[in-house]
């Protein structure tokens, strides 16, 4: 019996130890990591709100967490479509802590959205850093694609657009404006930036000068209600907004370079005049400027054969 008996206080003393391991003795087992969230990268619209898809209304409504360019101009277009949903500030002056924040919210299972004030995110916009970031860490990155501004300016340029190279905003000082524009002289595509209203004025001017009569094209306000395009050369462009006051984002396309000729003939001044008339768009005068200088022939001969293939048509 007394046997029995040390038994039995020994297996209570066991159940002691084991509750004391239990307790912190020895670390508990770690719960699993949950599944790391999504990052959708949700295009939102230019201006009219019409644009906006079913597909990014969806997301924006079921996501954990919204992260936007400017969260009281976002709050106004979630609010139109009915969602609530928190809201935090991804921009370029606080991108390096609120990427952090939001990709913690991602590795602990949190789906976020990543909106811009208008378009589609990471297109000249600090969006491209988190999703390296969040590519570098593991987690997925879901596109939902939607309005662009590039791709709107360009459907309705009536520019060649088989091939493009999108620039987005030139520098601000007119030194480094001017430099990386001499750049891209001889770009055979054609050029799409963006431009901030105050200094398309400027920035015309300089694309006049550097480039020459190339066909251009100023989009802006696109998709809202006062949409305007105007189409010319960028001498005549130049001109045109000189004194204007512009309000709204400004889309900029600007025709390719054609080659240039060296000791052109007759018939090869013509073949680029057809170019720059006939594919370009541009009107006889501005061709004949541009040739001239391309080819270092003078106006006048040009000019001449320009009459002379307008009268054999």
């Amino acid at each position: 019996m007394m046997g029995s008996g040390f038994r039995a206080q020994g297996s209570e003393k066991q159940k002691r130890d084991d509750r004391e391991i239990a307790c912190g003795v020895c670390p508990e087992p770690r719960a699993p990591s949950p599944e790391p969230g999504l990052l959708y990268i949700v295009a939102t619209p230019i201006g009219n709100l019409e644009d906006i898809t079913y597909r990014a209304v969806r997301i924006l409504k079921e996501v954990d967490l919204i992260a936007a360019e400017d969260t009281r101009h976002s709050r106004k277009l979630l609010t139109h479509f009915g969602i609530s949903k928190p809201l935090t500030s991804y921009y370029d002056h606080n991108q390096q802590l609120k990427g952090q924040q939001i990709l913690t919210a991602l590795a602990n299972g949190r789906n976020v959205a990543l909106i811009s004030d208008a378009g589609t995110p990471g297109i000249s916009d600090p969006g491209y850093q988190l999703v390296r970031e969040a590519v570098a860490s593991g987690i997925t990155v879901v596109p939902i694609p939607g309005p662009s501004a590039v791709v709107t300016a360009l459907s309705a340029a009536g520019l060649p657009t088989d091939s493009f190279t999108f620039i987005g905003f030139l520098p601000n000082k007119p030194g480094k404006r001017q430099e990386r524009i001499a750049s891209l002289q001889h770009e055979a595509r054609v050029l799409v930036f963006y431009e901030a209203p105050q200094r398309l004025a400027a920035t015309l001017v300089d694309l006049s000068t550097i480039l020459g009569a190339r066909p251009a094209v100023v989009a802006r306000e696109l998709t809202k209600m006062h949409e305007e395009f105007v189409r010319n050369s960028l001498p005549e462009l130049a001109e045109y907004y000189r004194d204007a006051v512009v309000k709204g984002e400004v889309v900029i396309l600007v025709g390719p370079a054609v080659e240039t000729i060296a000791l052109a003939t007759d018939a090869e001044i013509v073949i680029c005049l057809r170019r720059y008339i006939e594919a370009a768009g541009l009107s006889v005068k501005d061709a004949v400027q541009q040739v001239a200088d391309e080819t270092g022939q003078s106006r006048r001969l040009v000019y001449a054969l320009a009459l002379e293939m307008k009268t054999t048509e």
